[in-house]
């Protein structure tokens, strides 16, 4: 009889292991994956951003692109009254100025 017990005993640890291991995976799945997605896609709009362009800041800053300075990696964007310099982390949106 203790074998039999044994053997469900260990039957049910195993289940319990599977079980915690399905939902460490899916909450990877839901919560993580898609983070990293998404800043793939933030880093690759952040590298496509051209002289010319117009974006939008974090803050809200419209400005249209003047110069670009990989050094500091920053840019220098015009806005309607003065120019200032931006950090590329800061940019939310590019819109292309040929699409307008």
């Amino acid at each position: 009889m203790q074998n039999l017990f044994g053997n469900a005993q260990s039957q049910s640890i195993f289940s319990s292991i599977l079980i915690y291991a399905v939902v460490i995976i899916g909450l990877y799945l839901v919560m993580f994956r898609p983070n990293q997605k998404r800043k793939k896609q933030e880093e690759e709009l952040r590298k496509s951003i051209q002289i010319g362009d117009e974006i939008v800041t974090i803050g809200g800053i419209i400005g249209k692109v003047v110069s670009i300075k990989e050094d500091s990696d920053s840019l220098v964007i015009e806005t309607a009254s003065e120019k200032m310099r931006i950090k590329k982390w800061a940019i939310a949106n590019k819109e292309n100025s040929e699409t307008k």
